[in-house]
């Protein structure tokens, strides 16, 4: 689930194709506009042997660049015959997965993104990116602000109301929009048996049902716990880098998958720039799925040792301590009845801990990074990331 500051009905056909640039084909602006001459070509005979030639050019070239595209490493192009999502509304864009999926969004340069914000909020977003105040109690006039999208994205924090992620569903179904994606991230929602231990994440089973009620489909992002966020904050990860303690869950040897923001982010913008049909690599084949992603599969020994690496330290140099997760979950479910508001995530981290292979969905279900073509990352360099993070003061329930 998203942490962060609360803030007609076929979208393929609505989706307007990108142009193609002639950049893409690697032909010349004036070959690239030959097409738009086809009525010339045909009344004036003078030029259908000239104009004939350069098309077969303009055929074979376009033929060798999209045998030479490769959709892992570059940016997706659009073909005249093809659809692609091309408007974006986010709910959520200052929070982390909104901001991330932002900043990924328009580095591809491929869509328009609108940032729906409460009225009378003072939200930061990159200038290119169109602002839409909304009352979020209001389903008519969150309507109006989705009419003429194509996606809409939504994250929110796990104590918003609920009726925000409804309201918000009832009015994309309204305003004619296709597909959403529903504040589900996260740990593997998909099973039951984690589901049925982690208090607000059956939440998720009442988002798929109103989504496909209305008509739409929907898409959702496993993606496990941040791996930034988590081991910033020690009692997530056990791993507490500025008082050097670490408590480790079990023997500490327990694999589970964690995603950077940066991953999470390429990740959704992957997805949003999947074309809408052809195959299995499309939307329309993922519709009412989850994509799984992940940048580490990794145990919390591996955490601490990619902390000593960065920070120069040994286990002597730390105060190491050990729990049972079970142990460990069932005080922070007691702890929550006292209104006690770190307890739930405790409980939550806990129970994806367990050595049951809860967390490590990547060995029994797989992965999508490569039908997004999400890159290998280096875990050292993430824990560096926040390291620094940490050494800042970074305090995410202060701000």
């Amino acid at each position: 689930m998203e942490q962060e500051r609360c803030g007609s009905n076929d979208a393929c056909k609505s989706a307007e194709p990108f142009p193609p640039s002639p950049a893409v084909f690697g032909l010349s602006p004036h070959v690239t506009r030959l097409g738009s001459r086809n009525s010339d070509m045909l009344g004036g005979r003078r030029h259908i042997k000239s104009e004939a030639v350069a098309m077969l050019q303009m055929t074979k070239q376009a033929d060798q660049s999209i045998s030479n595209f490769n959709p892992h490493t570059d940016s997706i192009i659009t073909l005249n015959m093809t659809s692609f999502i091309k408007k974006v509304a986010i709910v959520g864009a200052s929070g982390n997965m909104g901001s991330h999926t932002i900043n990924e969004l328009l580095r591809l340069g491929n869509h328009e993104v609108t940032a729906l914000t409460r009225k009378g909020s003072n939200l930061s977003v990159p200038p290119a990116v169109n602002i839409i105040e909304v009352d979020y109690d209001d389903i008519s006039n969150l309507t109006e602000a989705l009419k003429g999208q194509d996606f809409l994205m939504i994250t929110l924090s796990v104590t918003a109301p609920d009726h925000i992620h409804s309201n918000l569903v009832s009015a994309a179904g309204a305003a004619g929009i296709k597909y959403v994606m529903p504040n589900a991230y996260g740990f593997d929602f998909t099973n039951p048996d984690v589901v049925a231990d982690i208090p607000v994440a059956s939440k998720v089973y009442s988002y798929f049902p109103q989504i496909e009620e209305l008509g739409m489909s929907h898409f959702s992002l496993v993606c496990s716990f941040w791996y930034e966020w988590s081991l910033g904050i020690g009692d997530l990860y056990g791993i507490d880098i500025r008082e050097k303690k670490a408590t480790f869950f079990d023997d500490g040897k327990t694999v589970i998958n964690t995603s950077t923001w940066e991953q999470c982010g390429r990740a959704v913008a992957k997805i949003l720039s999947l074309p809408v049909e052809g195959g299995d690599n499309s939307l329309e084949a993922y519709k009412n799925k989850s994509f799984y992603i992940s940048s580490f599969r990794v145990s919390q020994r591996d955490m601490l040792d990619s902390v000593h690496r960065v920070l120069g330290t040994s286990d002597a140099d730390w105060e190491i301590g050990y729990q049972p997760s079970k142990e460990r979950y069932a005080k922070g479910m007691e702890a929550m009845k006292t209104g006690d508001r770190t307890a739930f995530a405790k409980a939550m981290y806990s129970r994806v801990f367990y050595p049951d292979g809860s967390g490590d969905y990547q060995s029994r279900r797989g992965l999508d990074n490569e039908v997004l073509g999400l890159p290998t990352e280096e875990l050292d360099e993430a824990t560096k990331r926040t390291v620094e993070l940490v050494e800042t003061g970074w305090n995410p329930f202060g701000q």
